[in-house]
């Protein structure tokens, strides 16, 4: 995990702590857990010049929605996994926590953004598809970051609809996007 993606992280079971309750309570105790595999997604949102402006704020929502979908599709990274209704419930928290403060923002382009990476994420997962779900964070942190284009449109269309290659499509637009090959994986 890199560490403006550790910071932000922090940042996030802080306020989890802060609002109290039960998610405060199933924070783990030592912290994020750390996975060196873990694409710094936030912080590639937040690189972007539509960010320039909040770059915390935008690592801080992508990382929070992040969190809601790690937690509903396989290990989240800031609760304990011991409830399991509990972690389910904590993932939505975590979708509206960070689209809300998106809207705060008054970014409704990343909010559609994200609501896309929510959407197809579900689909993804649905056919079984996990690779296609990576791409579409990847495409959609570029989006955030840099504004969407004909080609991501396209390739998002293409995953709605299944096609094969929908996965390196949108992984080819949010380089194209960004412009940082070593980044966008």
């Amino acid at each position: 995990m890199s560490a403006p993606t550790d910071a932000t992280l922090r940042r996030l079971a802080g306020a989890l702590r802060d609002q109290g309750g039960l998610l405060a309570g199933a924070l783990r105790p030592d912290g994020p857990a750390i996975d060196r595999s873990d694409p710094a997604l936030g912080a590639l949102a937040a690189s972007g010049p539509r960010s320039a402006c909040h770059t915390a704020e935008v690592a801080f929502v992508i990382e929070a929605i992040r969190e809601g979908y790690l937690l509903h599709y396989g290990a989240g990274r800031l609760l304990r996994d011991d409830d399991s209704d509990l972690v389910l419930l904590a993932g939505d928290h975590l979708y509206a926590l960070g689209l809300a403060r998106l809207a705060a923002l008054g970014d409704l382009d990343a909010v559609t953004e994200l609501a896309d990476v929510i959407s197809l994420g579900a689909q993804a997962h649905a056919e079984g598809r996990p690779e296609l779900a990576e791409a579409v964070w990847h495409a959609g942190a570029a989006a955030v970051g840099w504004g969407a284009d004909g080609a991501l449109r396209a390739a998002k269309a293409a995953a709605r609809e299944g096609a094969p290659g929908a996965p390196e499509a949108l992984r080819a637009a949010a380089r194209r996007l960004c412009g940082d090959v070593a980044r966008v994986r």
